[in-house]
């Protein structure tokens, strides 16, 4: 028996379609890249990690703008990190030292070092993010703001004292 001859039209119709074929798992593939998260340890959507509790002073305020937070120590040595959106439009709020709060640049709204609202149109205070401090290393996960309604003690994260 002899082999069947591939005419013209059949190379063409087979060559289109593998083409065609390898057009839609290229798109497949830049979709799936688009649409997969981007954590990268370190970096604004994943965990951060701070420095060691003992290089942030009782009552300080730091800025991390890769991570889009503010870490803060309270007077009594807990930390609690706030994300520097604003809960009214989401504007970036700056921590203003000379007057120890927050305030809002595009509408006043002005919170408390622990996030607080103490000036309106603010609706609720400022969203926080999850601290844990392992080995005297405070780490901070950006993945995901957590809203509240009222600040409260019980979000502070406080070094543990070695027995």
């Amino acid at each position: 028996m002899a082999a069947k001859d591939l005419s013209r039209r059949d190379f063409l119709n087979i060559a289109w379609g593998a083409a065609g074929a390898l057009a839609l798992v290229e798109a497949g593939g830049v979709a799936l890249s688009f649409f997969s998260p981007r954590i990268v340890e370190g970096e604004f959507g994943g965990v951060i990690e701070a420095g060691t509790a003992d290089s942030f002073p009782v009552g300080s305020v730091t800025p991390f703008t890769q991570g889009r937070f503010y870490l803060v120590r309270m007077q009594d040595g807990g930390f609690l990190a706030l994300y520097r959106k604003c809960t009214h439009l989401g504007c970036a709020v700056p921590w203003n030292p000379a007057e120890g709060r927050f305030v809002c640049p595009c509408h006043a709204s002005a919170f408390e070092m622990d996030g607080q609202v103490i000036n309106t149109p603010a609706p609720r205070p400022l969203d926080r993010f999850a601290v844990t401090i392992v080995d005297g290393i405070v780490k901070v996960d950006t993945g995901t703001p957590i809203q509240r309604d009222h600040s409260n003690p019980n979000e502070l994260v406080y070094v543990e004292m070695a027995t």
